[in-house]
């Protein structure tokens, strides 16, 4: 009888265990579980699809709002916008037709004295018989050399009687370049790194808005006239 009892309870022990066909309960609990899991999944890719496309559009839609579209795409400086020393958005676009000299300024740099001279006389020279236009981004990201706000950067500008066009100050390297600079630096490598290494790096822009040449902040501006020279 008790012998009987043991069976009985060892076959009632193993029903829990196995199904009729012998397999494992947990097992089919595991599928079971697998597939909400697989389910949940492509419901999440299903959401990512339909809203990541739309914040990709969004983000798009935003850059070109903006003025200043993925600089990987852009084809010219004419795609960018920057924010005037005054802070006007300013669309380069408006200095199409025109060979661009860009360059990233300080004013308390031991370059300072000889590039503002020697970019000016560049300006009086070029501007109204050839078109140049100068464009001065001030940056504070070299040793601290610009540090003062728009005022101040004004302030000393209309001391250097500055007459080229004169912009807000902005990071030319790490995350937060401007988009500008991010192109400019693509479009012509600098050695040992693309990055800007000082202040004064100076690019040129042809006609077209193209960026055809790059000078380092050792060449003083009055040495560029032969290469601004070639695209007047």
């Amino acid at each position: 009888m008790l012998s009987t009892t043991n069976q009985h309870r060892r076959k009632e022990a193993s029903s829990h265990i196995l199904d009729k066909n012998g397999t494992p309960n947990w097992y089919h609990s595991r599928i079971t579980y697998f597939g909400i899991l697989i389910g949940i999944f492509g419901i999440l890719i299903g959401i990512y699809a339909v809203y990541g496309n739309i914040w990709e559009d969004f983000y798009a839609v935003s850059a070109a709002m903006s003025g200043n579209a993925d600089y990987k795409s852009a084809t010219s400086i004419y795609d960018f916008t920057a924010n005037s020393i005054r802070g006007e958005e300013v669309p380069l676009s408006k200095y199409e037709g025109h060979v661009c000299l860009i360059v990233n300024v300080a004013s308390k740099c031991g370059l300072t004295a000889t590039n503002y001279k020697e970019l000016n006389e560049l300006y009086d020279e070029y501007a109204e018989s050839k078109g140049l236009r100068i464009l001065a981004f001030p940056c504070n990201q070299f040793n601290g050399q610009e540090p003062g706000n728009s005022e101040e950067i004004c302030s000393f500008a209309e001391r250097q009687k500055v007459k080229f066009d004169l912009f807000e100050k902005i990071d030319v390297n790490g995350d937060k370049t401007h988009p500008l600079w991010s192109y400019l630096k693509k479009e012509q490598g600098g050695l040992l790194g693309n990055f800007i290494k000082w202040n004064f790096t100076k690019f040129i822009v042809n006609k077209e808005g193209k960026v055809v040449e790059r000078h380092g902040p050792n060449v003083d501006p009055h040495k560029l006239k032969s290469s601004l020279e070639k695209y007047f």
